[in-house]
């Protein structure tokens, strides 16, 4: 039967996994979450992941015979074209009801060893209804009641499950029957050690009102254990990490050659051994410096070619493509090269003129994806008076954006103390003021999350941080239409 790609999603959606069998032989297994079907111009597109990275083909028909499909994919040009057999594996609701019944059978081993450490009884297990990641469990010593909240994946980033804590321990203060003052977070060791520095950055009222827990499963023997959180001296006392900067800030030969075509559009992240070329904060070029030799490679996500004479053309074509609808006013608004990774954009923006941010920092140099210790941070820049500002761009709403940020903050102000910024030499001959960093939140209009404040407001005092509410047309023109304080002061 041939039906219209309209129908496909909703067919494609009834099963997590599907087998892509090509005519030539190629077994893929596809991911129904990883596919993207979109019409563009009066054309379907297929998008999915091959071996050599992502592939998006014109959809020119599609049939089912009630169980598997065929779909008949082209090339941009129609000179190519293959059929793809779909064969369906497991369909979302059996998927789903078996991860919930393993994740039950997780937060009920948590759940049985929590209480054998204190000593009390199991009263209640359940999943989070908002978050099936996390499992609320309740423990009971005589007429007492104890409140842990457990990731039964050990995948959550660890500020995601201080938000969720925050926001049940929130929810036991304001019960009316039988409140509570207290909760336990229990995960994974490494993934609690890291909450236990972020819970260091909290007022005490919510310091004093957590307890964290790690959780061990091996050999059937599930074992807790406790990490106490430190305060704000102990964690200075830490080792700072390594701060990673390239030799130089020059780009190569190719580099510069291209970032010339269009140095309005096209910025540059250096590394220790070459670039990587950005427009409007999409990476389409990487350099390296092989052996004493500049070797480049092109190309939009996960599939890459190396750029020499017989593909400088289709090099071209493809900044063609990004001119077209990579821009404010793009050929096709529903491209997805103009909705790509709206927060680079905005970041890459920002870049070239911080001040449209915030008249009081200094033009240059910026920062961005600066790695302090492992992590990127959007942008790093120093104001007039000295004082560094990390900058985190949000282009939708994001609950754990406040804890991101906060987290970033640990990072360079440890360094900072340390004076391993100062050492880096990272603003010339400027002077790193001795206070603490400035944390600015950045998104456009609409685009913060409703419990921003709430959790902006759980951090140390020693924590400044400032919303800024850009213009929601950020793509023509970055424009700060409001801005207020969260935290600190």
């Amino acid at each position: 039967m041939i039906f219209k790609p309209e129908l496909l999603n909703a067919i494609l959606r009834e099963r997590v996994e599907w087998l892509g069998v090509f005519e030539d032989g190629t077994v893929l297994t596809l991911r129904s979450d990883e596919v993207e079907l979109e019409e563009a111009a009066g054309r379907w597109r297929f998008g999915f992941f091959a071996r050599d990275g992502f592939r998006v083909r014109r959809l020119v028909a599609a049939r089912t015979d009630g169980a598997e499909l065929e779909l008949d994919l082209a090339d941009g040009l129609g000179t190519s074209r293959e059929t793809l057999r779909l064969i369906p594996r497991q369909s979302a609701a059996e998927l789903g009801l078996e991860v919930e019944l393993a994740r039950l059978q997780r937060a009920g081993k948590i759940a049985r060893a929590a209480a054998e450490e204190r000593e009390a009884r199991v009263r209640k297990v359940a999943l989070a209804a908002y978050n099936g990641r996390l499992a609320n469990i309740t423990l009971a010593r005589g007429k007492t009641e104890e409140a842990v909240l457990a990731d039964v994946t050990g995948r959550m980033s660890h500020e995601a499950l201080l938000a969720a804590a925050i926001k049940r321990l929130d929810e036991l203060r304001s019960r009316k029957k039988n409140p509570l003052d207290r909760i336990a977070i229990a995960g994974e060791k490494r993934q609690i050690a890291r909450v236990r520095k972020l819970a260091a950055l909290l007022r005490p009222g919510y310091r004093n009102s957590l307890e964290l827990l790690t959780w061990t499963d091996r050999d059937e023997a599930e074992t807790v254990g406790r990490m106490q959180i430190p305060n704000l001296a102990e964690l200075w006392r830490e080792k700072p990490g390594k701060l990673t900067l390239p030799d130089e800030l020059v780009p190569g030969e190719l580099a510069a050659e291209v970032l010339e075509r269009s140095p309005d559009k096209i910025d540059i992240i250096y590394s220790r051994h070459g670039e990587t070329l950005r427009f409007r904060g999409l990476p389409f070029l990487r350099t390296r410096r092989l052996g004493g030799k500049e070797h480049a490679w092109f190309g939009l996500g996960r599939q890459r070619r190396p750029l020499n004479e017989e593909t400088r053309a289709a090099f071209h074509d493809m900044l063609d493509l990004l001119h077209r609808n990579r821009d404010p006013e793009p050929e096709t608004p529903r491209h997805e090269l103009y909705s790509l990774r709206p927060e680079a954009w905005i970041e890459s923006t920002l870049r070239r003129d911080i001040r449209r941010l915030d008249g009081n920092l200094i033009l240059a140099p910026v920062y961005n994806q600066f790695r302090s210790a492992g992590e990127r941070i959007d942008l790093l820049a120093l104001r007039r008076d000295g004082r560094l500002v990390i900058i985190e761009l949000k282009s939708q709403p994001d609950r754990d954006s406040v804890f991101q940020a906060a987290d970033y903050w640990r990072r360079i102000e440890l360094q900072r103390r340390r004076g391993v910024l100062r050492a880096a030499g990272l603003f010339g001959p400027r002077e790193i003021a001795d206070r603490p960093a400035l944390i600015y939140i950045a998104a456009p209009a609409l685009s913060f999350h409703r419990e921003l404040e709430r959790f902006a407001a759980a951090l140390l005092p020693e924590l400044e941080m400032w919303q800024f509410v850009l213009h929601s047309n950020w793509r023509r023109e970055i424009k700060v239409i409001d801005r207020k304080i969260l935290s600190g002061r």
